[in-house]
């Protein structure tokens, strides 16, 4: 092995804070693992505007204590040198129930208490929209949430957000890594243990006053209190922290009728359940689905581990229990938000993301309110909010991205499951007092403002080929454009790269086809995926039946996947 990689590796795990990874690290020398030490050591975790995720382990590029060290002091370097009153506003620091998670969070809490800054340290594992919540209700300069959100369980991440409240985004992920890069070895920075920091006053617990007056906040979001709570709900918490917060909720707006699947239930970073803890996985709700059919449930919801997003299913008029997709929910709770939310503010307004749906934007002009589109991600979405409050007056009142993420209101400046969850069972309960289901409301809103039709494929290329293989598919799309997709003429293509007004420069490409259609396409920023999203726009002819056209929409829709799966192939998509 390399004698400077060698060195290299000696002098981080002398550096190294936690026992357990710098034993991972003598057992790999001592072994001449040279390929697992290279994949732990060629590179570091980069950190960016989703913060950092990765595999648990020892070294740069994995999620571990030194890791977490070295980017907490970044964090710390560029609050004192940019946010005024930094140190005596603080940090919101929260966490998750995942391997790891608790002593992350409380090297964070030590380097920033080390530097000076006060710490609202939760005491308790919380949801990822209880760290955003803190840092608007108390003020503070910024929040770190320890989560890897809906990754298997061999990830963990490190989330940070601003004094806006939002996630962060340029320049300030890089004024924040330009500081992880000076930061020396994990153990030579300052440090204050949990007893030291809390002395000084240092450090903050945060308890059940908080979540308290996060349930007091959520609480005013309900459209229509007290109808239709007999309804029947079935809720799992996927293995992570939602239950506590969304039951509460549910209970507190009066619907007594809950039950939850009790082996997803409790924290647990194991899951033992479910391989892939993400809702939107097949095979993921098999045990809510199985839950309904025991219990008759009229109305299904989940969150995923960190319960920053929602899955939600209802029983139809002919008593079939079904799943929304993302898309559905982002449109119902959309137009839920608009129509019946009084007073209506002056300027209302949603927002959403380039690869959603383009319905609900058909909703919000039609029903007199702005829709703005953004980049992929809660990031842009609420930062793009903050922008239009400010320069334009605007109100938001909803945002969405059709990965299950959801924000009703402002309360949180980001995807907020547990008040989506809230809500949408306040919308389940107001279709059932007007006799109807949550499924025929969703027909009503097509049959008075368009038909559209949307699906989603990942490609998962993983190993250091993965991105090379991904590049090459973006690559050859922008070489080689196509004409036709699915048999509908591409009228107009978007390079996001190569820049779109009012939008970041980002490594997406959309195709827009006649009639309205398009199909977009980008690598995951989180993971080694490569995601297509495909929307069809589908016209009923006179007085059809909108079943009759929706069966149209989707065989035509089918088609154009398989045409583009075919071009993607032809630009080195692997079989």
């Amino acid at each position: 092995m390399d004698a400077t990689l060698t060195a290299t590796i000696r002098a981080w795990r002398d550096a190294d804070p936690d026992p357990e990874t710098a034993a991972e690290l003598d057992h790999l020398l001592a072994s001449g693992d040279e390929a697992a030490l290279l994949d732990r050591f060629r590179s570091e975790l980069e950190f960016g505007t989703a913060g950092l995720r990765g595999l648990l382990g020892a070294g740069p590029n994995r999620m571990n204590r030194a890791v977490v060290r070295r980017a907490t002091a970044g964090l710390a370097r560029h609050l004192l040198e940019t946010v005024p009153d930094a140190a005596p506003r603080g940090v919101v620091v929260a966490r998750d129930a995942r391997r790891g998670s608790d002593a992350f969070a409380l090297e964070a809490a030590g380097v920033l208490a080390g530097h000076g800054l006060k710490v609202w340290f939760f005491d308790d594992r919380a949801a990822t929209p209880l760290g955003a919540f803190a840092l608007k209700e108390l003020g503070a300069a910024a929040a770190v949430v320890v989560t890897a959100s809906h990754n298997p369980p061999e990830y963990n991440g490190y989330k940070v957000y601003w004094e806006n409240g939002a996630q962060i985004v340029p320049p300030v992920d890089a004024g924040i890594a330009a500081g992880i890069a000076k930061a020396g070895p994990a153990r030579a920075l300052p440090f204050l243990p949990r007893e030291e920091a809390e002395a000084k006053g240092l450090l903050v617990p945060l308890g059940e006053e908080l979540v308290r007056r996060y349930h007091d906040a959520i609480a005013a979001l309900v459209l229509h209190p007290g109808e239709g709570r007999d309804l029947r709900i079935a809720y799992t918490a996927m293995h992570g922290v939602g239950a506590r917060f969304t039951l509460a909720a549910l209970a507190r707006a009066g619907f007594a009728n809950v039950r939850a699947v009790g082996a997803q239930n409790e924290p647990d970073g194991a899951f033992p359940t479910v391989r892939f803890p993400n809702p939107e996985e097949p095979g993921a709700l098999d045990l809510a689905l199985s839950l309904c059919e025991e219990t008759k449930a009229d109305l299904l919801l989940a969150n995923d581990p960190d319960s920053d997003r929602l899955a939600a299913g209802a029983r139809d008029s002919a008593g079939r229990m079904r799943l929304f997709s993302g898309n559905e929910i982002g449109v119902l709770l959309g137009a839920y938000c608009l129509s019946e939310r009084t007073p209506r503010p002056a300027r209302p307004l949603v927002v959403t993301t380039i690869v959603s749906s383009s319905q609900l934007g058909t909703i919000a002009r039609n029903l007199g309110a702005a829709c703005a589109e953004t980049l992929t991600g809660f990031k842009w979405i609420e930062n793009r909010a903050l922008e239009l409050e400010r320069t334009e007056g605007a109100t938001t009142v909803f945002g969405y991205e059709e990965a299950l993420g959801y924000s009703v209101g402002d309360v949180v400046r980001d995807k907020d499951g547990i008040s989506a969850a809230l809500v949408f069972a306040d919308l389940a309960g107001w279709c059932r007092a007007r006799g109807v289901t949550p499924w025929d409301y969703l027909e009503e809103l097509q049959r008075a403002h368009g038909l559209f039709l949307s699906a989603q494929r990942s490609v998962t290329i993983p190993g250091p080929a993965g991105a090379s293989a991904i590049a090459a598919i973006m690559d050859g799309f922008r070489a080689s454009p196509p004409s036709a997709i699915g048999g509908l003429a591409v009228v107009a293509m978007r390079d996001y790269r190569a820049g779109v007004p009012g939008l970041p420069k980002s490594n997406v490409v959309a195709y827009l086809l006649e009639g309205g259609s398009r199909v977009t396409l980008r690598p995951s920023g989180t993971e080694p995926k490569i995601k297509y999203y495909f929307e069809l726009r589908e016209t009923p002819q006179g007085a059809e039946p909108l079943a009759a056209a929706k069966g149209r929409g989707e065989t035509r829709l089918a088609g154009l996947v398989a045409d583009f799966v075919r071009l993607a192939s032809e630009r080195g998509q692997p079989a």
